[in-house]
């Protein structure tokens, strides 16, 4: 099980900026933050690379993990992979 950090946390408050100003929140930000937490939990997500991602990329991420996590069980569809995920050695 994943636990965010606070550096994690802060990158994502930014995250949740740019998808907004972007228009690709499919609800609100804070929505947007549980669908990431749920997701970071499922397979640890990589928030500075993220956040660091040209548009086309970064909207993937953004967009799949929006349309591909159950809210009520708190899952992640396993269809989806982020591009942004951990990497580990």
């Amino acid at each position: 099980m994943s636990t965010m950090t606070k550096e994690e946390s802060m990158i994502m408050f930014k995250i949740l900026e740019r998808a907004d100003k972007m228009g690709i929140m499919a609800n609100d930000r804070m929505t947007l933050s549980i669908d990431l937490g749920v997701a970071h939990e499922a397979t640890p997500l990589d928030f500075e690379r993220l956040l660091e991602a040209d548009n086309f990329n970064f909207s993937h991420d953004i967009v799949g993990i929006q349309n591909h996590v159950d809210r009520e069980r708190k899952k992640m569809d396993e269809t989806f992979l982020p591009r942004f995920i951990k990497r580990t050695l």
